[in-house]
């Protein structure tokens, strides 16, 4: 999905959704510890920011890290809920960093909207900007059986089998770590992390 529809799509909700889940509260304890335990030492990228909580959450534990999101409403939230802390307007396609430079990302639910097809060009880039042996940690909705499209509240998005993306990053140069999932709660739907290093 092109970035200007994403990016249109979250400026038209976005004091909404920084009141559903843009705050430090509002992230769970079992994925802040995967973050700490695989990005750790850092510094980081969080490519696809949001309104920058996840961001602040790594550097108040001591983590480096500067937040980057295509969305300007949300950079300026960051920005002035979280003086000191950098935050930059971008798209994560295109990585304003030198090769094998960067020692981890964080990508927390912002591959989400990618077309299955988009995915490899964009962990291409990844790979590129990572330091060898980088680590990356990546947060998604989880399938069953197959990559499919879902009617996600703000647009499109798309949930994949936890293996098929084991898959797909494995191909892309990456050596999986750890995951880490969540069944179905309530109205939430199944979601997973992954955390893999730069091969």
């Amino acid at each position: 999905m092109p970035d200007t529809t994403v990016q249109a799509a979250y400026s038209a909700i976005h004091t909404r959704y920084i009141e559903v889940c843009g705050y430090l509260e509002f992230l769970d304890p079992e994925d802040t510890t995967f973050a700490l335990t695989h990005l750790s030492p850092g510094p980081v990228l969080d490519l696809g920011c949001g309104p920058g909580h996840f961001t602040k959450f790594l550097t108040d534990a001591g983590i480096p890290a500067t937040g980057i999101d295509m969305v300007p409403e949300f950079i300026t939230h960051a920005r002035t809920t979280y003086p000191g802390v950098p935050f930059e307007l971008g798209s994560l396609r295109t990585l304003d960093a030198p090769t094998d430079s960067v020692p981890a990302i964080l990508a927390w639910f912002s591959l989400i909207h990618l077309d299955p097809t988009e995915l490899p060009a964009v962990l291409a880039e990844f790979h590129r900007v990572l330091t060898p042996g980088g680590r990356l940690v990546i947060g998604f909705f989880e399938s069953t059986d197959t990559v499919e499209p879902f009617p996600h509240k703000v647009t499109t998005a798309y949930r994949w089998p936890t293996d098929h993306l084991s898959a797909t990053l494995h191909k892309a140069g990456f050596t999986e770590l750890a995951r880490l999932h969540h069944p179905a709660s309530g109205d939430v739907r199944p979601h997973s992390a992954l955390a893999v290093a730069k091969s």
